[in-house]
């Protein structure tokens, strides 16, 4: 009798078989069909979903049902910059803001090719800019968000403290895109192991984004960013990922700068397994762990080593 697989390989069975049946659809069936993720996992009990506007973005703003939000977390869904929306990870920001205690604040911020760099950031920054209009002391507000998101997330950081805004608590950052070269070395190691990114796809959707600007534009590829001033920072990476360099080396970079940046590699973990926790344990585990380390921040601790 054959062993049965584990949820973690039957987790990439699935993904590979979506890949590869989505990646030569036409842009507007590929971003349908990552919205359609909601259908299939849907908001878990308890989380509250308003849909607003924020900057004069439309904005998912998700709160604990019933409790008062103990803070805010601006997040910025993945997608490559060309797919993903609110809608596609409201399941996640939805059991983030339980597990987290925070309203959970996800802008549609305009996506590539239609809006090229840096009309994402322009957004991302809007929407700091508009939480700190509404009150919200820079202490209360986390920012974070997955793949193309966290790479934002860092860009928005940076383009903050240029313009003098202050620095929110911390950034949390789920398998960022942090370097649009897509050339590290990782590409070559991890190619067999992740079933979800190539680096011919994933190129492609950098030079859709960039629209003609550099790659090593450090609002683009924050790897390439002065990083110092900014507030402490999670990462976390699958070691089954074809970006797990773009966290490595961006915690290193990090920590060079004097930021409090903390590392967390999760053995055979693929690109942001913290979507797909209704079938998978570790990733329910994963977003545990980040509202845990906001709890720590929120207490004043250095996490890093």
């Amino acid at each position: 009798m054959s062993e049965e697989l584990r949820p973690i390989d039957k987790l990439k069975a699935l993904v590979r078989q979506r890949s590869a049946e989505r990646d030569n659809l036409p842009l507007e069936e590929r971003r349908r069909a990552m919205d359609a993720t909601l259908e299939v996992f849907g908001v878990p009990e308890g989380a509250e979903v308003n849909e607003t506007e924020l900057a004069g973005i439309k904005t998912d703003r998700i709160v604990p049902a019933g409790k008062t939000p103990q803070g805010r977390f601006l997040y910025f869904h993945g997608g490559g910059y060309v797919l993903g929306s609110p809608r596609s990870h409201r399941h996640m920001t939805a059991l983030l803001a339980l597990k987290t205690g925070r309203e959970l604040v996800v802008p549609d911020y305009r996506l590539a090719p239609e809006h090229v760099f840096p009309a994402a950031v322009e957004d991302g920054l809007a929407a700091y800019r508009a939480l700190l209009e509404e009150g919200h002391a820079p202490g209360d507000i986390v920012l974070g968000g997955d793949s193309a998101g966290g790479g934002l997330t860092l860009a928005v950081l940076i383009k903050a403290r240029e313009e003098g805004l202050p620095m929110p608590a911390a950034a949390c950052l789920i398998s960022p895109w942090a370097d649009l070269k897509c050339n590290s070395g990782a590409y070559e190691s991890r190619a067999e192991a992740d079933p979800m990114i190539d680096q011919s796809g994933i190129a492609e959707m950098a030079a859709l984004y960039l629209g003609g600007a550099a790659a090593g534009d450090p609002l683009a590829s924050p790897l390439f960013a002065d990083l110092t001033g900014l507030p402490p920072l999670f990462i976390q990476v699958g070691d089954a990922e074809v970006l797990l360099d773009d966290s490595r080396v961006l915690a290193e970079r990090a920590k060079a700068a004097g930021v409090d940046a903390m590392l967390d590699v999760w053995p055979e973990m693929i690109h942001v397994w913290h979507a797909y926790y209704p079938m998978l344990p570790e990733g329910g585990q994963a977003l545990g762990d980040i509202a845990a380390y906001l709890a720590k921040i929120a207490g004043g601790k250095r996490l890093s080593a």
